[in-house]
């Protein structure tokens, strides 16, 4: 009698593909198909056709080459000269120090707004979110005029403060400090809330199952989860504060020492002294660039 097992073995084989399209799959065959992937890639990106390639090209240049022109113009040999005058090194230690406070009012305030728009249902949160997001798209001197309708001597809370306490935001280091946090602070929320959505809120439930409480699973779960989407949000809030112009002249003023920022006073400067300008205006662009790169990871890496 004849083993049965061969034919058995073979219509296995057949149905599953056989021992031959297994050895082909996991040998050179599969690095076959993988680099075949990979040319295939490659082709597409070497074939762009012509009607897409040349406005993105033109794109390109319209957007570098201001910056180009910014790095020809520097006035390289001057520029120590510039960067430790008194003028200029007033407006940038003002701007550091009011970015860094404005971005820890924001950690302060936008995280907990980012958890209530991601974690909790509530009647409205669209609208609240749209609120929320609204700093993005207005113009800054819009914003600066509505802080100053609220926050001013006459604005709706304003005049309280200025009756009951005694305190004056407008034309202040404090007011440069509050139109930075007002634009810089939904930067940080649509990171953190981002992150906070795409993190399983299976383990704070298993917080609180044990006993923990609401604010402490927050503290002791949530945030450990989220850190790398609220440093990325921080940065970014820091970098949209020190480049304020609109709602900081519109609501602080611009008083040399007290709330004249970079932007401010690249704005001064470019009236009287250009070097100084291009001088400021490259600090801020290397800024700028330092942000882009520490951001590159998190923008750019794909599954």
């Amino acid at each position: 009698m004849t083993d049965p097992a061969p034919e058995q073995a073979g219509a296995a084989d057949t149905l599953t593909g056989g021992p031959r399209r297994r050895r082909v799959g996991g040998g050179r065959g599969s690095r076959l198909f993988g680099g075949g992937r990979k040319r295939r890639r490659r082709t597409v990106g070497r074939g762009a056709p012509l009607p897409l390639l040349l406005p993105a090209l033109i794109g390109l240049v319209f957007l570098v080459l201001p910056l180009v022109a910014l790095l020809i113009r520097t006035p390289w040999r001057s520029m120590p000269d510039l960067l430790t005058s008194t003028e200029v090194w007033q407006a940038l230690q003002l701007s550091l120090i009011c970015a860094t406070v404005a971005t820890l009012v924001c950690l302060v305030i936008g995280v907990p707004l980012a958890w209530l728009l991601a974690r909790v249902e509530f009647p409205g949160r669209g609208l609240v979110r749209a609120l929320v997001t609204l700093p993005l798209v207005l113009p800054p001197v819009v914003g600066g005029v509505a802080l100053l309708m609220a926050l001013g001597r006459n604005g709706v809370v304003g005049r309280w403060l200025d009756d009951w306490f005694g305190v004056t935001l407008p034309f202040t280091t404090t007011g440069v400090v509050i139109a930075e946090a007002f634009v810089a602070m939904p930067f940080l929320v649509i990171s953190v809330e981002g992150t906070l959505r795409a993190a399983d809120p299976r383990y704070e439930e298993a917080a609180t199952t044990l006993g923990a409480s609401r604010f402490t699973a927050f503290r002791r779960v949530t945030l450990p989860l989220i850190a790398p989407g609220i440093a990325a949000g921080a940065v970014l809030a820091w970098a949209r504060a020190l480049g304020e112009f609109g709602a900081t002249i519109t609501f602080a003023g611009n008083f040399p020492g007290r709330t004249q920022t970079m932007p401010l006073a690249v704005y001064l400067a470019l009236q009287s002294d250009p070097e100084a300008a291009i001088a400021l205006s490259l600090v801020l662009l290397a800024v700028s660039v330092a942000v882009l790169a520490g951001l590159r990871d998190r923008w750019m890496t794909t599954a």
